[in-house]
């Protein structure tokens, strides 16, 4: 379907009777039900996004940004701040009140300045009616106090990526699918010169994901189900001993990587075992001079501690409206043009399974099943869980996060700044600082 200024600004409220069709594209099963949103008249709008790591996934998402601008002439324009850089930006452009219409944020991030962002719930309860509901944990993130401040946007899977052929020379014929197992992978492979890494800085993705895995993997939580911290256990002790044998195994360095570190380090052939979204093996397979290493990479989920199951955080994105803006209606007619249909799924596609969708209804979409190293990705965004677990979220566990508190206990421990016991001492104290305020 061609999709035109007058299908979107309609008296009609863009309901194109011939065809069956809402003036998004729509099937007929749900054109009554859409909202109608009318862009103001000489609406722009600015959207501060996360730097991408697939190329692809850009495209899409510009191609799909035209076709909104072609067919409304609301001009969008896209900025780009690295992973690290989002978070202090949209913060600062919340409590100003200038800057960017709408932001791609991490995790709980909308939770700091929920009193800052537009609602939209009529939007949120219309899609996921639309397009087979939103899957829970990317849902909670979007929602406080049952409205929707913001709307789901994708889960960015985190699995281990290794080499193959360095997993076998190290004398494993299958990949170990428990934690005792991956240390003695961890060492194996690091007395044959194919160290493991894995991030213990700031990185907002990668090092989060793993802090957060080897705390749950070991039964351990920062806040049980009414938000009482109670990091400070036996199961947090054990995760951290853990976490310092592991480091033994690593390349030097780790304690200051940020996200991108652990992907340049295995596409340069200094570590052969890592956890990384999809986008280093895209990175390694467009390359020729690492066709070796494509070739050689698989990609499996975390291995699972003595909790029994499988506790995975992934990366989570949201896309929110600051209430500054000065033309809200665009800003949702902009976001209800990106999750139609046609548009999500391009945008899929184009990510090559490194977006994993909100929506129930894009897992249908043929990448997952394209390439089998996309196994491991497949569910991330149905299998991860909050980073507040087990409490509800909310300003406290979006501080603690953006404070890097769990990263940072893991971190002094392993380095020898701290025993493990003050690494989580003082873990307990910085969480209390927000969740009980």
């Amino acid at each position: 379907m061609t999709i035109n200024r007058r299908h979107l600004l309609g008296a009609s409220a863009g309901l194109v009777a011939a065809a069956g069709l809402n003036r998004l594209g729509l099937t007929p099963a749900f054109a009554q039900a859409a909202p109608a949103y009318k862009p103001e008249a000489g609406a722009k709008l600015r959207l501060l996004r996360w730097v991408p790591f697939v190329p692809a996934e850009e495209a899409a998402w510009l191609a799909n940004t035209k076709k909104f601008s072609d067919a409304t002439g609301v001009e969008v324009r896209i900025d780009k701040e690295s992973w690290e850089d989002v978070r202090p930006k949209a913060a600062v452009a919340a409590n100003v009140g200038s800057g960017p219409d709408m932001v791609m944020s991490w995790f709980d991030d909308p939770h700091q300045y929920p009193d800052k962002l537009v609602d939209v719930s009529e939007l949120g309860t219309y899609l996921g009616g639309a397009h087979g509901g939103w899957y829970p944990g990317l849902e909670g993130y979007a929602k406080r106090d049952g409205k929707f401040i913001a709307l789901p946007l994708c889960a960015i899977g985190n699995a281990i990526v290794y080499r193959d052929s360095h997993m076998k020379a190290a004398g494993f014929s299958e990949f170990p699918k428990d934690t005792a197992g991956f240390l003695e992978l961890c060492k194996a492979m690091h007395a044959k010169g194919t160290p493991a890494g894995f991030p213990h800085g700031k990185a907002v993705g990668d090092g989060n994901n793993y802090a957060h895995w080897l705390l749950w993997s070991h039964g351990g939580k920062m806040v049980n189900e009414s938000g009482k911290v109670v990091i400070n256990s036996p199961e947090t002790l054990a995760s951290v001993k853990y976490a310092q044998e592991l480091y033994k195994t690593f390349i030097p360095g780790t304690e200051s990587w940020q996200d991108v570190n652990n992907n340049r380090a295995f596409l340069a052939g200094q570590i052969s075992l890592t956890a990384n979204g999809v986008s280093v093996y895209y990175a390694a397979k467009k390359d020729p001079a690492m066709a070796a290493i494509a070739d050689d990479m698989r990609s499996v989920n975390l291995p699972i501690g003595p909790v029994g199951q499988s506790v995975e955080l992934h990366q989570a994105s949201t896309v929110s409206i600051f209430k500054h803006t000065k033309y809200p209606e665009a800003a949702k007619a902009y976001l209800q043009f990106m999750y139609q249909a046609d548009n999500m799924n391009a945008w899929i596609e184009g990510a090559s399974a490194y977006c994993c969708q909100p929506l129930k209804e894009y897992a249908a979409n043929p990448v997952w099943t394209s390439n089998p190293i996309h196994a491991a990705y497949a569910k991330a965004s149905g299998s991860l869980r909050p980073n507040g677990y087990a409490g509800p979220l909310g300003t406290a566990s979006a501080g603690v996060m953006a404070d890097y508190v769990l990263v940072d206990m893991y971190a002094t421990a392993v380095t020898g700044q701290m025993t493990p016991e003050d690494a989580i001492a003082q873990a307990e104290k910085r969480a209390n600082r927000y969740y009980n305020v």
